[in-house]
């Protein structure tokens, strides 16, 4: 078999793997009614991607997949209540700010817009961590903010990604189906490596 044949097939097998992964991230989202299931699915979902990138390519997806949702089931919808509730504080802050006036209104707005970009740069992290180190939810919220704050280039990155990924799904929604999640998911969890590698180092140091 000719390389570009070899080449072929890889890039096969590996679209097929994306796929694959990301039907079952959606349809295990749905097995637990969306409101229970998302989180787990993710958590799931970025175990596997972690799996691959760290070079276990020849791993049983759908077995891995279905143990880390089990196994994680209660605890990744204990982060996910977390994450849902301060979501939902942002949106309602945000509703009142737009639908108020004044000084006082117009004097917290930019701090609340703030808050509300590093929340979302936080919950980026916050999958990777849960999936890469044996830590307590608070732990994991806490880790997931500290990194944050200390790489701009990878949340740069995960910024990027996020909004061409929305920008395919909304125009081909077809992709969006079949690899939106589950290729966000390895370039948000291939920049939290690279983190993840540089605290590291900066620890031996």
């Amino acid at each position: 078999m000719s390389k570009t044949a070899n080449r072929a097939y890889a890039a096969t097998a590996w679209i097929s793997k994306f796929a694959y992964l990301n039907l079952l991230w959606l349809g295990f989202s749905l097995v637990g009614l969306v409101v229970l299931g998302f989180f787990p699915a993710t958590i799931a979902m970025f175990s596997v991607v972690r799996k691959w990138l760290m070079g276990e390519t020849d791993i049983a997806v759908f077995s891995m997949f279905w143990s880390t949702y089990k196994a994680e089931f209660l605890r990744s919808n204990g982060l996910g209540l977390i994450i849902v509730v301060v979501g939902s504080l942002i949106v309602l802050d945000l509703v009142f700010i737009k639908n108020s006036g004044g000084n006082f209104v117009s004097a917290i707005q930019i701090p609340i817009y703030l808050f509300a970009f590093a929340a979302v740069l936080t919950t980026m992290y916050v999958f990777p961590v849960f999936v890469h180190y044996e830590l307590k939810v608070v732990q994991i919220i806490k880790n997931s903010f500290l990194l944050m704050t200390i790489n701009p280039l990878e949340n740069l990155v995960m910024l990027i990604s996020l909004v061409t990924v929305f920008f395919v799904v909304k125009y081909i929604p077809g992709l969006g189906f079949f690899f939106g999640g589950s290729i966000l998911a390895t370039i948000i969890m291939a920049a939290c490596l690279r983190a993840f590698q540089k605290m590291e180092e900066k620890r031996k140091r």
